[in-house]
């Protein structure tokens, strides 16, 4: 691409920050003093972390992931996030969690992080998990209890 090529000058589209209702679930989350990084905010892969503990917590509680002895299990294959507005501590942390998309062997789990009561979210981001067996990592129809829950959390496209 030449630097004069009309896609060269478009700037990427800035994604707006969820609301609150956007989300199907919740999970509360304390910051720690050891999450704020030399700037005095959240460092980023925290964020993840708060990803993950959202979405697994989420399953275990629903009795869809059984982390030692299941023969399913999820691969991450994808992540992203976008960032708003920072998040330091002491904060409290509210994960809404939802399903943009539900496939065959594979979830797309979207998240958004409010700072205690902010109305959008400070960050949002997804990731994708594939599911396959816990022996042989080859991509696996999604258990039937496992796609009923997360029926739950689906939002229309």
């Amino acid at each position: 691409m030449t630097p004069s090529s009309p896609a060269s000058t478009v700037a990427p589209a800035r994604h707006a920050a969820p609301p609150r209702d956007a989300y199907r679930a919740f999970r509360t989350v304390g910051t720690r003093w050891m999450d704020n990084d030399i700037y005095g905010h959240v460092n980023n892969v925290v964020y993840y972390s708060w990803f993950d503990t959202a979405v697994n917590a989420w399953l275990i509680e629903h009795g869809v992931l059984d982390i030692h002895r299941g023969e399913t299990i999820g691969l991450v294959i994808e992540t992203h996030c976008n960032y708003f507005s920072p998040i330091a501590f002491p904060q409290t942390v509210h994960a809404g969690l939802r399903v943009a998309r539900l496939g065959t062997s594979s979830v797309r789990y979207e998240v958004g992080l409010f700072a205690d009561d902010e109305p959008l979210a400070a960050a949002c981001g997804h990731f994708v998990h594939v599911y396959v067996g816990r022996e042989d990592r080859r991509p696996q129809p999604l258990p039937q209890p496992l796609r009923a829950a997360l029926a739950q959390l689906c939002v229309a496209d």
